[in-house]
């Protein structure tokens, strides 16, 4: 089961084992566990893989946790070609700066499952026309169904 939570200003993503990915909101930094993979790169531990791709001096993240791809996007603006693009590919859950300038990255992207964070994160999901309450944690076990994009609106 993949839950996603706050803790402070980390975003933790824990598997079934209870072992995480801490993404730290306020410096766009990413730990597995205690490890700093905020550098590019191809990562693996305690059965998450995580590769890091470095596009025009931004950090870009990819995930895979518990059969879930999970991508982490810090910035609002960058050069949307192929190039980056093809690097997300078959998103299930999207993790994205909340801004309104985000929508336009998050359109390019086609994901399952949306959280922004940050303190504008209620502009984006307002510019989307998205007004779900918010919820402590988003759990996943099973596949997510991926007819309809869900938000997630996460305190």
């Amino acid at each position: 089961m993949l839950e996603i939570f706050y803790d402070k200003n980390n975003l933790i993503l824990q598997n079934h084992t209870k072992k995480h990915v801490k993404f730290d909101t306020k410096t766009d930094k990413v730990f597995l566990e205690d490890f700093d993979v905020s550098h590019p790169g191809e990562y693996e531990k305690f059965g998450v893989l995580l590769e890091v791709k470095e596009y025009n001096d931004i950090l870009f993240y990819k995930l895979l946790i518990e059969g879930k791809h999970v991508c982490i996007v810090t910035v609002d603006k960058f050069e949307l070609k192929e190039e980056i693009l093809s690097f997300f590919w078959d998103v299930d859950v999207l993790i994205i700066v909340g801004t309104k300038d985000a929508v336009k990255v998050f359109e390019n992207i086609e994901a399952k499952v949306v959280i922004p964070y940050t303190d504008g994160k209620d502009v984006f999901l307002n510019t989307l026309s998205q007004h779900g309450e918010e919820v402590s944690k988003f759990k996943s076990a099973g596949e997510i169904p991926g007819d309809i994009t869900q938000f997630i609106n996460l305190k």
